[in-house]
């Protein structure tokens, strides 16, 4: 009987576009659904005549599987990645290898490593970026869990990955959930992005009064230079897109934004490692306030904008707005970075910094020509801890930072709000002042709570009685 290179559990639109990519790349798949009607449909349709194995049940799925046997669970976060778990455990041998390709959080990927590597097998949590059209001509993909897994597996995962320059955007990161907290932070970066475009978008629109079509214009001439993306150039595809009836569609999508968990989770592990991810946390907390569309037309009622901004010469603020969406970028990936690298403290992972740029520079979501100088940042200085201190990032971040103030004094004048941007630009402030005015948080700390206060001018704590 036909053995298979790899099994795919779950056949949603991710699961059946990488098992198609895996078959493009000359590999035999074996795939699985819980409802197996979906196994059939797949297998007698689009799959039909490739070469793709479909079982009924878990038996005569990991029976088709060559050895030592690899299971990729394409399947929804949570529970159901540990009930599939516990489902092939008593199918599978000692050196088997489970894989979870969906958006799980870090610490339960941790958590199933160990338990997986308890009973004798291999675990591995590897985030996948790209969406549908990633999965099927190349997504970023971004493993790490067991370590001696990654030898059987890496043929699969980078023949499948995105290639760019003939290297594949994907790599081991690291043990445990190193290769899902790498994807978190990806998905972090990734709200960021959004959220200081869409900024952006709503300073022209409202202030410039542009019509989408020129604002598509606008971001389509931005992709040509140092902003130039994935995001940028599908915001200009966007904004140009008609409707039925010839109007803009981007005018008849209602401004509530969801979400999925992974910006939160990002924002939560910044309080918890203490990193200022000011920016990403911002993007997280728009979402949520632009969820409350009833509120927020109630309020607009009651609280008016009373202000009597001009209206800045056209030419003069788009291009301030291309250099502030380019300053406030590079803090997002600042940021990310910071994150990444007290983490990596943390857990003790030995994550390759630049080779995470490199795996973000193809399929996924947030790739950019931007990446490459990331790269070229760390390979000059493996330890560099704040990106904006690479001579390269200093000098685009000052070039930019007069612009930056422009834009975001606009918004606040005009009452558009952006917080995104405006945070962005304060860490910058905040992480370029030497003195700040926590001396004088320290002193009230210490006033109402006695949680004492340390000195410039000695060594040691200190508490003063204020009210004496």
């Amino acid at each position: 009987m036909k053995k298979a290179d790899i099994g795919v559990i779950g056949l949603a639109v991710m699961g059946e576009n990488l098992v198609m990519n895996m078959e493009s790349k000359g590999f035999t798949v074996a795939v699985f659904n819980r409802t197996v009607s979906r196994v059939t449909d797949f297998v007698e349709g689009r799959a039909k005549g490739k070469n793709i194995l479909g079982a009924a049940t878990l038996a005569e799925f990991v029976g088709l599987l060559k050895k030592p046997r690899k299971v990729l669970l394409m399947v929804k976060a949570g529970q159901p990645v540990d009930d599939f778990i516990n489902l092939l455990l008593p199918y599978l041998e000692t050196g088997d290898i489970i894989m979870d390709g969906g958006n799980s959080h870090y610490p339960d990927t941790a958590r199933r490593v160990a338990y997986v590597e308890s009973r004798g097998l291999k675990y591995i949590g590897t985030g996948v970026s790209g969406g549908e059209e990633g999965a099927l001509k190349g997504p970023s993909i971004m493993p790490g869990g067991s370590p001696s897994a990654w030898e059987h597996v890496k043929p699969i995962l980078q023949g499948i990955a995105a290639q760019v320059d003939g290297q594949p955007c994907c790599d081991w990161v690291g043990e445990g959930g190193a290769g899902h907290f790498v994807k978190m932070v990806h998905n972090g970066i990734e709200y960021g992005d959004m959220q200081l475009i869409s900024e952006v978008y709503h300073i022209m629109r409202e202030v410039l009064r542009m019509t989408p079509d020129e604002m598509a214009s606008v971001f389509a001439e931005w992709d040509k230079g140092e902003l130039k993306s994935y995001l940028i150039e599908i915001t200009a595809d966007i904004l140009k897109t008609k409707d039925e009836d010839g109007s803009p569609l981007i005018d008849k999508i209602l401004d509530a934004a969801g979400q999925k968990g992974t910006g939160k989770w990002t924002a939560q592990t910044a309080l918890d490692e203490g990193v200022p991810l000011t920016l990403i946390t911002e993007a997280v907390f728009a979402r949520a306030l632009s969820s409350d569309k009833e509120g927020r037309v109630a309020a607009s009622k009651v609280l008016r904008y009373t202000g009597d901004a001009r209206v800045p010469d056209r030419e003069k603020l788009i291009d301030q707005l291309r250099q502030a969406l380019y300053a406030a970028k590079i803090v997002s990936y600042t940021q990310g970075y910071l994150l990444m690298r007290a983490a990596a403290r943390t857990y003790k992972w030995n994550l390759n910094y630049g080779g995470i740029a490199m795996m973000w520079r193809g399929g996924c979501i947030i790739r950019s020509v931007f990446l490459g100088k990331i790269k070229e940042a760390f390979d000059k200085d493996p330890a560099l801890e704040n990106l904006m201190l690479d001579a390269f990032f200093t000098g685009e971040v000052t070039r930019a930072q007069a612009a930056w103030r422009e834009v975001c004094a606009t918004a606040v004048l005009h009452g558009i709000p952006a917080p995104a941007l405006t945070s962005g630009l304060a860490f910058f402030d905040g992480i370029r002042t030497a003195r700040l005015s926590a001396n004088l948080l320290q002193a009230q700390r210490d006033y109402f709570g006695a949680h004492t206060y340390e000195r410039t001018d000695a060594e040691g704590v200190f508490h003063t009685h204020w009210q004496d």
